[in-house]
């Protein structure tokens, strides 16, 4: 171990591992370090045994749940956007060789006390029941102007200028009511509160438009594909990458210490009383919490269950979201459920997941109404998670840290942290225009 790196990568999180793939890709000498047995740090994947040991404190599950190994339930479950930029850096690494995708079914909107599946092109939103006929024809003329809306072209922007024009003016020229922008922001365009009404419309525009094209290149219900057998295929994934360029993967090593010298600069990481050098250290909130910020806290339920979430139209695989207004809360719930379908239970199960930005210590009360959507559950947990975000100056002690995982269930604001993070750390912006068609391989 008493070797000179790089780069020393501290936790095998999601996003530890793309950034450790991604910086061996780049030829440098990247060492991958974590205390644990298992990769996956917070983001790891659990069977059905490790997952009881976890939530009841014993390894023997109910024998009516099957077999504990047919289980891979994520920890933190987040679907992978088709088009988007996850899937852009997965074809970018050439990592989708060692997956296989398949499609999301359902994407679902709670909206005046149901469920109903999200809009995404003109056409559905003339059929969807979220609006009456009047909003329909509204809708449509905006849904109209989104897709055929073309940064470099000019006479697709009908004299406004998005990036001043905020999000609130530009719906205000279609005369959309409260009820639609709601499911449009947070359904389509994916974002977690209000603020974006205020931002400029360029950015809302853009994430409806990905959600249109991933909609579109599976034809499915959904813009959104998962791997077979869950999110823990994935740090596996450019773990095996890392190697191929010569990283080099240390698991189980207790108490890695990061070492700095009288000025405050990173110079190594100690564990087991040898020390590695190195010029900068990555790695999630645990291995340094003298430099991050608790910043809020996660709170979520995982629910086993014998049947697909009630009122989506039977599917396998469903992310629902339930915007802040729908609830009276200041951020948004969502749901996610997945199944054998795609190798994460055993045939007939099905895993739900109900997840907030926790605003009280009750998890149970608080995420009740989410969980009154699941129906009858076989079994269910609950814990909260506290989230952190770095507070250093990487570049004065070369520390580059993530932000905890958030409550989404989709990767988006996972995927800027892991390229703005690459950003600092190398000093260049990655290259995400790739053959998305590349990635087709992978999917079944």
């Amino acid at each position: 171990m008493d070797e000179e790196y790089d780069v020393i990568v501290l936790g095998t999180g999601l996003k530890e591992c793309i950034l450790s793939g991604l910086l061996s890709v780049d030829g440098l000498k990247v060492l991958h370090m974590d205390r644990n047995d298992y990769y996956g740090g917070e983001s790891t994947s659990l069977n059905l045994i490790q997952l009881w040991k976890r939530f009841r404190g014993s390894d023997k599950p109910p024998a009516q749940l099957g077999s504990s190994r047919d289980y891979n339930v994520d920890m933190i479950p987040k679907f992978i956007m088709a088009n988007g930029a996850l899937v852009r850096v997965l074809i970018h690494t050439d990592v989708t060789k060692y997956l296989y995708f398949k499609a999301v079914d359902g994407s679902f909107v709670y909206n005046k006390g149901k469920i109903h599946k999200v809009p995404a092109t003109d056409m559905e939103a003339l059929k969807s029941p979220l609006m009456g006929i009047f909003e329909k024809r509204r809708a449509r003329k905006f849904f109209i102007y989104v897709q055929d809306y073309n940064e470099s072209e000019p006479k697709t922007h009908e004299g406004m200028d998005l990036t001043r024009v905020t999000t609130r003016e530009l719906i205000a020229k279609y005369g959309l009511d409260d009820n639609t922008v709601d499911f449009i922001g947070h359904a389509l365009a994916l974002h977690r509160d209000d603020c974006y009404l205020d931002e400029p419309a360029l950015d809302t525009v853009k994430r409806m438009k990905l959600y249109a094209e991933s909609v579109a290149r599976f034809a499915g219900g959904s813009p959104y594909i998962y791997p077979l057998y869950g999110l823990g295929e994935l740090p596996q994934a450019f773990a095996r990458l890392s190697a191929v360029y010569g990283g080099t993967y240390m698991l189980n090593k207790p108490e890695c210490k990061v070492e700095f010298d009288e000025e405050g600069k990173v110079i190594g990481v100690t564990s087991e009383g040898e020390t590695a050098k190195c010029k900068k250290v990555v790695c999630d909130p645990s291995y340094l919490p003298n430099k991050v910020r608790k910043v809020g806290k996660v709170a979520r339920a995982i629910a086993i269950m014998s049947h697909p979430i009630p009122n989506t139209n039977d599917s396998h695989s469903a992310q629902v979201i339930l915007p802040q207004k729908q609830l009276g809360r200041k951020s948004d719930m969502y749901l996610f459920c997945c199944s054998y379908s795609h190798n994460v239970a055993p045939k007939g199960k099905f895993i739900a997941f109900v997840s907030t930005e926790a605003e009280t210590d009750h998890p149970e009360t608080e995420l009740k109404p989410g969980i009154d959507l699941l129906g009858p559950v076989d079994e269910i947990f609950f814990e909260t998670y506290d989230r952190y975000e770095p507070v250093n100056e990487p570049s004065l002690d070369n520390c580059f840290i993530s932000t905890s995982y958030d409550a989404t269930t989709h990767f988006e604001s996972t995927v800027v942290d892991v390229l703005n993070m690459y950003t600092l750390i190398t000093g260049k912006v990655l290259d995400l225009n790739v053959d998305l068609s590349a990635a087709s391989a992978a999917e079944e």
